[in-house]
């Protein structure tokens, strides 16, 4: 594991004074400077880029800090598409600086201790996911079949601790549209895990082969629900109809003080998600176009009597059945799993029920 600051760096700084630049910091760009790290998930990539903001910033008084540090949060959720998982971070390391103890002699000494806590802390939550893979093992049996979701890094982690020590297999839906279930396939499959990758579309299909359910998170919200990867829901449901259970691994600050009600209330939605485009005019040359291209290829015996099914190998079909840009830009990144669907959410501060995240939730920012 390469982290993004060694130890050293966590706790000392190499010069007393905080460094000044005359350019204008870029949160932003600290903010993908610290994802280009694989280890770092976006939640820790805001508090490192908040922790540069605060090195930065010229701020005199408290108020001045939290009001650059809010309008440093507010830029980050802008410029990402998907903000959840940043936010969660943002709130974390803002909640830190507002109830911070002030016993520092000067406020730029307060500044650099603000920023040495930001890193340390940053530092060690790098390995929440270990202490999360070894809480996990204790649920998982020798021969267990587990379905997992997309791709995850605490997932990945504690499926390959798991193999060190018990045999397991396991099934993997594909996450489509972009795919990335393949690169948890690839992962397991190079250090010698049975594994399958299951279209998304058969995950009731396979439900009845395995034993539980394992998933990752974006976050877990106050309510216990959780946000993660679009297809969560829909396998939740289908585990709790068949009596599987259905556990969710988030480190701690990927907690969110966020409580949706439904899909509609993630941040992530917006009007043009499942919208409507404007059809095409049925007698336009681009359409006459595609109809003929999808049916000269095609063996006329795969062709059905009305003309709205085809069975013709997707080699043939490939360049027409995947989705468009535009079409992708209509389907959610993300979707929201009831308290209700959940079994228990492994975390590093242990394994809590639904009720139990919201618990801690409400006291981690009552006393922070």
């Amino acid at each position: 594991m390469t982290a993004l600051y060694s130890d050293s760096d966590a706790i000392s700084f190499e010069s007393n004074n905080l460094i000044t630049v005359q350019h204008k910091f870029d949160v932003y760009e600290a903010y993908q400077r610290a994802l280009a790290d694989e280890d770092i998930s976006p939640p820790l990539a805001a508090i490192l880029s908040l922790t540069e903001l605060v090195t930065r910033s010229d701020a005199g008084t408290m108020f001045e800090l939290v009001q650059a540090l809010n309008d440093g949060a507010e830029t980050l959720k802008k410029r990402v598409p998907n903000p959840i998982g940043l936010t969660a971070g943002c709130e974390l390391f803002i909640g830190f600086v507002t109830l911070f103890p002030h016993e520092s002699v000067s406020f730029s000494e307060l500044k650099r201790e603000i920023v040495r806590q930001g890193k340390t802390y940053t530092f060690h939550a790098v390995n929440f996911r270990a202490k999360i893979a070894e809480l996990t093992l204790g649920f998982i049996k020798d021969d267990s079949v587990i379905l997992t979701h997309s791709y995850s890094r605490v997932v990945t982690q504690a499926l390959l601790h798991a193999h060190t020590r018990k045999r397991i297999s396991v099934y993997v839906t594909e996450a489509r549209p972009r795919g990335l279930g393949l690169k948890t396939y690839d992962i397991l499959t190079a250090v010698g895990i049975p594994c399958t990758v299951v279209l998304d579309s058969a995950v009731a299909y396979v439900m009845d082969k395995v034993d539980f359910v394992l998933v990752g998170s974006e976050a877990v919200v106050e309510s216990g629900g959780l946000i993660n990867a679009v297809g969560s829901n829909q396998m939740a449901i289908i585990a709790k109809a068949e009596n599987k259970p259905f556990y969710a691994l988030a480190e701690s600050y990927k907690f969110h003080r966020l409580f949706p009600l439904s899909q509609y209330d993630l941040p992530t939605h917006n009007s043009g998600i499942l919208s409507f485009p404007h059809p095409k005019n049925p007698h336009s040359k681009e359409r006459m176009q595609i109809s003929v291209q999808s049916t000269e290829n095609c063996d006329p015996s795969t062709v059905s009597n009305d003309h709205t099914t085809m069975s013709a190998p997707l080699s043939t079909l490939s360049s027409q059945r995947t989705m468009t840009s535009e079409q992708m830009s209509r389907n959610p990144d993300v979707d929201y799993t009831r308290p209700d669907l959940i079994s228990l959410v492994f975390s590093d501060v242990g394994v809590l029920t639904p009720e139990g995240v919201s618990q801690y939730l409400v006291g981690m920012f009552a006393g922070l």
